[in-house]
């Protein structure tokens, strides 16, 4: 069965979960742009605990009114040299940040000026990383419904309000060790389980 989804910025794991076993992976490129939401944030884990990484937009106060795939990235704010230094220092010691910081800092000074655009990059990348072999499609036009005969529609249901995914019996990510701590954090960022597990990270994927 098709799976929908809207697009985010460096995915937590659950939402490469659902896609195990699905015909496609849809795109909601129809929408406006939702504040407070994993289109423009992600979580990672570090000395400190779990901290929100949130790339600016333009034109803030306005943005829940532009469609997605319009919505500008503010460069003004030196968000990407931010990011990538936290990510230096919550993952340089990681097993394989090495293995993939190259290709990840080559997307990042690209700078598109889309999030849209962005995040589509972020998530090629990642579906190679994994090996999941999955066409991905976008949505011509935008509908609150759809028949879930016809299409798993996973829209929002993964937020950074509540990073624990439902239906955790389908779309867990079996425990691996991690950076920091004892006890394993789930609802991260696809980027600390890479991180980790390097090219046996789909594995954990269940």
């Amino acid at each position: 069965m098709p799976v929908l989804f809207e697009t985010q910025y460096n995915p937590p794991a659950a939402f490469f979960a659902e896609l195990a076993g699905q015909d496609s992976l849809w795109l909601e490129s129809q929408e406006h742009y939702r504040k407070q939401t994993y289109r423009n944030r992600c979580l990672i884990l570090t000395a400190q605990g779990v901290k929100p990484l949130t790339i600016p937009v333009v034109d803030g106060n306005r943005s829940e009114k532009v469609l997605i795939t319009a919505l500008e990235i503010d460069y003004r704010q030196n968000w990407v040299h931010q990011h990538w230094r936290t990510l230096q220092t919550a993952y340089g010691g990681s097993p394989y940040f090495e293995y993939y910081a190259d290709y990840l800092h080559d997307i990042y000074v690209q700078k598109p000026a889309l999030l849209f655009d962005l995040n589509l990059a972020l998530l090629s990348f990642y579906l190679r990383c994994l090996r999941l072999r999955i066409p991905v499609e976008f949505t011509s036009e935008y509908h609150p419904m759809y028949d879930s005969d016809t299409m798993r529609d996973r829209r929002d249901w993964l937020s950074p309000k509540d990073p624990i995914a439902p239906e955790p019996d389908r779309t867990s990510v079996r425990p691996y060790a991690q950076t920091f701590g004892v006890q394993f954090v789930p609802g991260l960022s696809i980027l600390d389980l890479l991180f980790m597990q390097g090219p046996a990270a789909g594995s954990f994927l269940v």
